[in-house]
């Protein structure tokens, strides 16, 4: 290295410093400013310590548990450690090792294995733990945290690729690590705000959502969406969207080649959609119930009163499809049969098993949520997204550590992770009660359990047939919580299992490279695995299978398309309209 490169890093590293000073005397006056409020944090350490101290006393009373732990545990390592000095050449599947170089000298090699096999003892250990226990469940999470942070993949000096790459650069690589590293707390505001994407290659409007239609209503909750049709006719019975509102719509319409709105425009659908405001302080107030009034009933009423149309199919992802299936409990209870057919995606109504989501919430966090949220009078976009990303911290926190900090590059520009970012707040009573009545006591699973606006919701009412997708690899809605689906809802339900995840394996669009797969079968036995057992395996894309299902349940006839410029009610602006963007 030159003497001229050297003085030019020296000078961005004492203004790198200097950010970094600045950086965590603004973060200092933040954490000043919280302390004498209530603050919520997705992790507690009480509850945490309390989770630890429990579970030590069950495993104290099995000493054979803790001895089995110490001989494996001194077993394997050493066999790892033995192995990968005699020479041994052994391979993994493990993805934070899939580099050669791992494999490529002795120390490397003996660091990797050394690492897996701690990681395998413990699992043993704990794996002794009740399963329906959530002190248990939260032991072995935050065991998995603390092992997967503790993987030499992390630290510079522990791996041969980031050394390398260190000394390719002549240290460029840690200085531009540095560099993003200030970056994501500066963006955060002294949180780390992980960089996933390239923000700079996506624009809402511009490469995202960007099918044609216009809004035709808002209300103070959502925008409503016509798209203009891609067929000269069309099915006589709209589709309207419900998305979460824990992001931004456009999951559903992204590029144009994974648009599933554009898809279903294609199919002859006449498809309308909702688009959530991005709630602040004003919509503190608001509950579960209006976003049923002014949510789906408000969409298809004015649907209604723009086309003449009084028949619809409906669809909902996540918690929209939660949304969906308590408004169509609701209408059944009421008399409504405007609504023919109902899908939901990645939607679970039985939260008997919520997954590794579970170690976040109970009522004693509950009480600290609502203290949080009683100023603000909502929950910033941040802790979800801090939840959703710990579950799949190597894939979501540590791969990017890697790659942003260590090896000193910035992330590909990937449209999906785009979205992720793009999250939005939760209005206070929403959530509280949502979490409440839905999530921990199980309020969707048990007739009259649930009143909506005054009225007894009971999911068994619901008669229409009902397209049920979950996902193999789902972190967030596990496919066997969703699967109960089958035996809760009153008419035909048709389960699907697609590949892939929670987001990947929804947006999964038709192409010339198959991904993912997905099953179906017709015999619902109560147990999901021996459904899977006896599932056909389909290659490529769900959504062609779904696009026949509804056109099997639809009239033949088709219509004149119809133009969101000549229906009754006039565009208020164009897609993807202004609550989109709001941030």
């Amino acid at each position: 290295m030159d003497q001229s490169t050297i003085a030019e890093q020296t000078t961005e590293f004492v203004e790198l410093l200097q950010r970094a000073q600045a950086l965590a005397q603004r973060a200092g006056a933040n954490a000043a400013a919280k302390a004498s409020g209530k603050e919520f944090s997705v992790l507690d350490a009480g509850t945490i310590a309390q989770a630890y101290a429990r579970a030590g006393m069950q495993l104290a009373a099995d000493p054979f548990a803790i001895s089995r732990f110490q001989v494996s545990l001194m077993t394997d390592t050493t066999k790892a450690w033995m192995k990968a000095w005699s020479g041994g050449t052994t391979t993994t599947a493990d993805r934070r090792f899939r580099d050669e170089k791992w494999a490529g000298d002795p120390f490397s090699r003996a660091l990797r294995d050394v690492h897996l096999a701690i990681e395998g003892a413990a699992e043993q250990l704990i794996g002794d733990l009740p399963d329906a226990d959530k002190d248990s469940l939260r032991v072995r999470f935050y065991t998995r945290q603390l092992l997967s942070a503790l993987s030499p993949t992390n630290y510079l000096a522990l791996n041969p690729v980031a050394r390398d790459r260190f000394l390719e650069t002549e240290g460029r690589s840690l200085l531009d690590g540095f560099r993003n590293l200030l970056d994501d707390l500066e963006r955060g505001d002294g949180r780390l705000d992980i960089d996933m994407t390239d923000r700079a290659a996506f624009e809402v409007g511009r490469h995202l959502a960007t099918t044609p239609g216009e809004v035709i209503y808002q209300n103070d909750l959502m925008q409503l969406i016509h798209y203009r049709p891609l067929t000269e006719t069309q099915h006589k019975r709209p589709l309207l969207f419900v998305p979460p509102w824990i992001n931004k719509y456009y999951i559903f319409d992204m590029k144009p080649d994974n648009s599933m709105v554009r898809f279903m425009l294609e199919q002859g659908h006449s498809v309308f959609l909702i688009s959530w405001v991005n709630p602040t302080k004003k919509h503190a107030r608001l509950s579960f119930e209006d976003y049923m009034r002014l949510g789906p009933l408000e969409a298809l009423d004015r649907i209604e009163e723009s086309t003449g149309r009084k028949e619809f199919d409906i669809l909902g992802f996540c918690i929209g499809g939660i949304l969906v299936t308590a408004t169509l409990a609701y209408m059944a209870a009421k008399g409504d049969k405007r609504v023919k057919t109902a899908t939901t995606l990645a939607t679970m109504v039985d939260f008997t098993d919520v997954g590794e989501i579970g170690v976040f919430i109970d009522r004693e966090r509950l009480e600290v949520l609502r203290e949080h949220m009683a100023e603000k009078g909502y929950l910033e976009n941040h802790h979800l997204q801090d939840m959703f990303s710990m579950i799949r911290e190597n894939d979501l926190i540590w791969s990017f550590h890697v790659m942003n900090y260590l090896m000193g590059r910035k992330p590909p520009a990937f449209d999906l992770l785009f979205w992720n970012g793009d999250s939005t707040r939760l209005p206070a009573d929403m959530l509280l009660w949502y979490l409440e009545k839905i999530y921990i006591e199980n309020g969707l699973r048990q007739p009259g359990h649930l009143t909506m606006d005054g009225v007894p919701i009971d999911i068994s009412k619901i008669k229409i047939p009902f397209y049920v997708l979950a996902t193999k690899e789902d972190h967030i809605a596990p496919w066997r919580s969703i699967y109960p689906t089958t035996g809760l809802l009153g008419g035909d339900t048709s389960f699907v299992l697609g590949g892939s995840g929670h987001i990947a394996g929804v947006i999964n669009p038709p192409g010339k490279r198959p991904k993912y797969g997905f099953w179906t079968g017709d015999d619902y036995a109560e147990d999901p695995g021996e459904w899977l057992a006896g599932a056909e395996k389909h290659e490529g894309s769900w959504w062609p299978h779904w696009a026949n299902w509804i056109e099997g349940h639809s009239p033949a006839k088709r219509v004149a398309a119809l133009d969101p410029d000549k229906g009754k009610l006039a565009p208020v602006e164009a897609a993807p309209g202004s609550y989109v963007r709001a941030g």
